[in-house]
């Protein structure tokens, strides 16, 4: 299937790592110029390495901080001025902090706020304007924790919920400008911040990773955790236009294990 991705002008935050790296590889192989944008410069030349051979052209990378609004506006001003007008923006940067309950502070809730919720909003604020008239596409990576409530992972899950709000209200608003606006909830998916997790619970159990991932998995219907491919396959299509006619969508992809709306 031809998606039409060829020489599409790609960004993608948080594209050094996990989901955001396979969604870099994925654009590249279909002949994208792709963008990736991080708070690491360390992050963003390994990661630029990796990718180096995945596509006819080489990733431009961009070391940026998208919790400051002008940090955004710059990032966006300069893929512009490299590459050209932004076609597809992929919103995959922010990890809000874990808190158990008896932790929550009012700080808490600012962080996990600044580190999911606003990174996104600024990026689209940065690029969605110069989208307009030009068919242009947003793909917010967001998670299941704002439709399901996880007690350690309360800020981080209304970022999540409040993501979900603006990306179905965006999606109204630029839908008769030409640009369409989705989102994908993956459920666990097996990136580094994963691992890491799988090997804190092994430590505090007493027993391996492997056993805490198999116990996890077989929660799940479909068997096992996504791969990060997974997701950028998905991210693929809403970019192209092979999805013209949807936006506002919010997928989930945790592999059935959220019975929810």
């Amino acid at each position: 299937m031809d998606l039409q991705l060829v020489d599409k002008i790609v960004i993608i935050t948080g594209g050094s790592r996990g989901i955001g790296f396979a969604c870099a590889a994925a654009f590249l192989a279909e002949g994208a110029r792709v963008a990736l944008v991080s708070r690491s410069e360390e992050h963003l030349r390994h990661a630029a390495a990796r990718l180096h051979s995945a596509g006819d052209y080489p990733p431009l990378t961009i070391v940026a901080d998208l919790t400051r609004a002008e940090e955004a506006a710059r990032m966006a001003a300069e893929v512009a001025e490299k590459f050209g007008p932004v076609d597809v923006l992929v919103n995959s940067a922010g990890a809000a902090k874990r808190y158990l309950p008896d932790q929550l502070v009012a700080a808490s809730w600012h962080a996990a706020m600044d580190a999911k919720y606003f990174t996104y909003i600024h990026a689209m604020d940065a690029v969605l304007p110069s989208m307009v008239g030009r068919a242009g596409a947003v793909v917010n990576i967001i998670g299941m924790g704002g439709k399901v409530a996880t007690p350690i992972h309360l800020p981080g899950g209304a970022a999540n919920a409040a993501l979900m709000l603006a990306t179905v209200g965006l999606a109204s608003v630029y839908g008769p400008k030409g640009v369409r606006i989705n989102a994908i909830n993956p459920g666990a998916t097996m990136t580094e911040r994963v691992e890491e997790a799988l090997r804190l619970e092994a430590s505090q159990r007493g027993t391996s990773p492997d056993e805490v991932l198999k116990q996890g998995q077989a929660r799940v219907p479909l068997g096992r955790y996504a791969d990060p491919d997974d997701v950028a396959q998905v991210t693929l299509f809403l970019a192209s236009a092979r999805a013209s006619y949807v936006t506002g969508a919010i997928i989930p992809m945790d592999g059935g294990m959220s019975a929810v709306l």
